[in-house]
Parts: structure tokens; sequence; C-alpha cells
């Protein structure tokens, strides 16, 4: 069962670990700069930038999904309350 924190975090469920929501969009927005940024240098014929952006893209990609996991079971365990941004 995912748990909404670490079991040894420092944070508790009224005070998280660390801000999922901010986390959300900024893994987003890097996702998608990476890509962006990969497939102009692929295109420019830079390939070791292109592989090195790719390499960052996917890390954005693994970010997204443990912050989703992490969001999803902070859901089950606060059931109907929602969280700002910086929550």
């Amino acid at each position: 069962m995912t748990r909404s924190q670490p079991r040894r975090a420092r944070g508790t469920v009224g005070h998280a670990n660390s801000a999922l929501n901010l986390r959300l969009a900024l893994a987003t927005f890097g996702l998608v700069v990476m890509t962006v940024f990969a497939v102009l240098a692929f295109a420019a014929d830079i390939a070791w930038l292109g592989v090195v952006c790719a390499l960052l893209a996917v890390v954005a990609v693994v970010d997204l999904v443990v912050i989703q996991r992490r969001r999803a079971a902070r859901r089950r365990e606060e059931p109907g309350v929602r969280h700002s941004l910086f929550e």
C-alpha cells in the first residue's frame, strides 16, 4: 500500500513532507521543456545534448508518477480535502 509520505519522513499528514502540487507543476514544466530541448538538439545534430535532455525528461516522467501516487494516497487518507498549490 502506498502511503502519502515515506515512513521515516519528518512531515506528517497535517504538515506535508513536500509540496506535491507544486512539485507536480514543476515536473510538468521540466518534462515539456526538456522534451522540446531534446527535439531541438537532435534537429541541430547535437546528439549528446539531445540524449542529456531526453534523460532529464525521463526523470521528470518518473517524478510525475511518484507525485501522482503520493497524491492518490493523500486523497485516500484525507477524502474531500482540497490542497492549494503550495501544500
